[in-house]
Parts: C-alpha cells; structure tokens; sequence
C-alpha cells in the first residue's frame, strides 16, 4: 500500500508539473506583442518584396542574387530575435561594464585589422562575411547606457551622473566618428538623448547638453575650418554645403540627391514597376539598393507602396514606443527607449535624405537596405524590446 501510495503521489506531482508547464507556455504567449511580431515580420517580408524589384537587374545572369542573400541574413537574425526573446533583459545590468568594454574593444579592432573601403575602416571580415561592429554596437551601447543610468537612478538629476553618462559615450561615439561613418555617430547620439531622457535626466540638464552640441556643431562645421582645422573628412563637408545648397553643383555635390528626387517624382501614384524603374535600372541612382533604397522602392512602387512601409514603421514604433511604459523596471524601460529613438532616428534620416529633408549620411533603411549587420542588428534588437514586453508589468498591459 505504502509503494502504492508513493506511486499515485509522484504521478500527482508529474501531473501538476506538466500543467505548470502549459500554463506558462500559454501565459508566455498571451505576453507576446503580436503586432509588434506582426509589424516586424511584415517589414522583413515586404523588404524582401522591394529587395527582389530593385536588385532585379544589378547581377547579370542571377537576378535573385541580393534577394538569396538578404534572405538568410534575415534567417540568421530571426535566431537573434529568438535568443533575445528567451533572454531576460533585467539582467543585463549586472553585465553593462563588460557590454561596455566589449563594444569600445571591438570598434578599436576595426582600426587595428578591418579592411580599407573606400577610404573608411567600418567592417571586418568573418570569412564569406563581412560584419560591421558599428551596427550590432547601436544595442550593446543602449545595454550598456541603461545599465549605468539605472544603478545611479537616484542620482539622475546630479550634473556629475549626467556628465559621466556623457563621457562614457564618447568614447564609442568617437571611435564610430572617425572611422568616418558620421551617421552612425549621428544614431548613437540619438540613443543617447533617448536614454537620458527615458531615465528621468531634467530638461534643464537636456537642454543644457542640446547646447553643447550645438556649440559644437558650429565649431565642426564653422570655426575651426576658418582656422585652418578640419575635422570633417572632405565628402561630408561636401554633403552638408549639397543639403544646405541643393540647386549649388548638380554634376556632382548634389548629383546623389538631384537623381533620388527624380526617381521618387517619376513614381507617381502606384510606381514604374520592376521594367518601368530608368533611374534604378540604368543605374542613374546611386547606391539604390543602400543609402537610397526609399528612392528606388518609391520609383517602382510609387505613393502607394512607400505609404504602406511607412504604415508598417509607425507601427513597431508605436508598439516600441507603448513596451516603455510596460516595462518592469527602469533598466528595460530605458533600453526600450533607446532602441526604439534609434530606430525611428535612422528611418526619419534616411528616408529625409532621399527628399533632401536630411543631409546625405550612409544611415540604412532598417529592413530594407541590403546589408547583413543591419538586418541581424535590428532584429536582435527587436527581440529585446518584445523579452521586455512578455516580462512587463501584468496590469498595466490592459
């Protein structure tokens, strides 16, 4: 009877096991943000639509060539999605000094081994690929920011907590500056101002730090060239007069962004279609499966397909935007914060470039543009900001 009754009780203990087991796969699925999934799978799945047009005719004799590969470089950051979900984010705080370090080393070793592209040291090749730390950076910077502004959240307000905020910033933020890629610089501060916003910082302090950067962004671009020292390379100081000038030297300055306008104009209403596409398949655009994807996407699809991409944007980023005030703690919640500034920071510049709206920087087109460090970076990140959803606070996800 005793072995019996121990029998039925350890079958007991298995069955209710079991049934924890399910309630919580349920409870983790009820969790989930479908349409954050939703919108995310969306913009992989209509990228990949615009990829095949726009590259149709770049590769002869394969014209899925941009496609195939834009297609497992989606495949391998669905699996960075899928890890982040799995990954309690709240944790991550205990790591932000070695996040930190990671990402200030990395960026260091694309100065040290990374090959030479046109006149910039971005990537490094992993055999076959070709990576770029500055993207994947974007997040491990946001991790590592969060970190340090919420162990000291009860002295947010304090100059010297700012200031530090600032200063380790700086250091990434510099590296990525002089490799040139000032765009990504650009992104990075944006993630900055996110964090310290998110994170409770005064809008004195804010404004005080807006000021700053403009001060020294009048020294950059004014002061210290009329002494005779030039800190932007000579390309981007021709962007930024071709922005401020758009109409001042069409042959070359303002050649990029005369021909993308051109391309978003000929659209129309409901595109050229694949065939139709002269400015993209005659290649009089440049770089249109890159910096200037918008353009050609909007020659070929016209009004209508560039709204819907844009719908589908507005929609991870109100998702992204709702997921900050769920979170369960501070840290998550400036994580959140950041990643969606960032991201909505390189949609508005990219995109505004393509309309002369924005100076022309490199920032890709998340989802879009080919490359495969952007597209595994942005879906990894956006599989931190659904962990930090499904672990958000119960009421207030009503």
């Amino acid at each position: 009877m005793a072995i019996e009754y121990v029998g039925s009780a350890t079958e007991r203990a298995r069955t209710r096991a079991r049934r924890a087991a399910r309630t919580h796969e349920l409870s983790f699925l009820r969790r989930v943000d479908w349409l954050l999934t939703f919108g995310v799978a969306a913009l992989i799945a209509y990228g990949l639509w615009a990829i095949n047009g726009i590259t149709h005719h770049d590769v002869e004799g394969n014209p899925h060539y941009f496609l195939v590969r834009q297609a497992m470089f989606a495949g391998v950051g669905v699996v960075g999605f899928l890890l982040a979900l799995a990954l309690n984010p709240s944790r991550l705080i205990r790591f932000w000094r070695p996040i930190y370090v990671g990402t200030v080393a990395v960026m260091v070793l694309v100065f040290l081994a990374g090959p030479v592209t046109r006149g910039s040291k971005r990537w490094l090749d992993l055999g076959s690929f070709r990576f770029q730390p500055s993207e994947f950076g974007k997040l491990l910077f946001i991790l590592a920011l969060a970190g340090f502004l919420a162990e000291r959240a009860k002295r947010i307000n304090e100059p010297r907590t700012v200031l530090s905020a600032v200063a380790l910033a700086a250091l990434p933020v510099g590296l990525v500056f002089m490799q040139p890629d000032f765009g990504t610089a650009l992104v990075y501060g944006a993630a900055l101002a996110a964090v310290l916003f998110v994170a409770g910082t005064r809008w004195l302090m804010l404004a005080a730090l807006a000021s700053a950067v403009l001060l020294a962004a009048v020294l950059i671009l004014w002061a210290l060239p009329a002494a005779g020292a030039h800190v932007l390379q000579p390309y981007q100081v021709k962007r930024i007069t071709g922005f401020l000038h758009p109409n001042s030297d069409p042959a070359d300055a303002t050649y990029n962004i005369a021909q993308s306008k051109v391309a978003i104009g000929a659209g129309g209403f409901d595109g050229r279609g694949v065939a139709g596409a002269t400015q993209t398949n005659l290649s009089y655009l440049p770089e249109h499966a890159t910096d200037f994807v918008f353009a050609s996407f909007a020659e070929q699809r016209g009004f209508v397909g560039a709204a819907i991409l844009l719908c589908l944007y507005l929609l991870v980023v109100w998702r992204g935007l709702r997921i900050v005030t769920v979170a369960r703690d501070l840290f998550s919640a400036i994580v959140a914060g950041g990643i969606v500034v960032a991201f909505l920071f390189q949609i508005y510049v990219n995109v505004g470039m393509t309309m002369g709206i924005a100076p022309i920087t490199g920032i890709p087109l998340p989802f879009i543009s080919v490359g495969g460090s952007s597209m595994i970076a942005n879906l990894t990140a956006m599989g931190v900001l659904l962990s930090i959803h499904v672990r958000g606070t119960p009421y207030r996800r009503r």
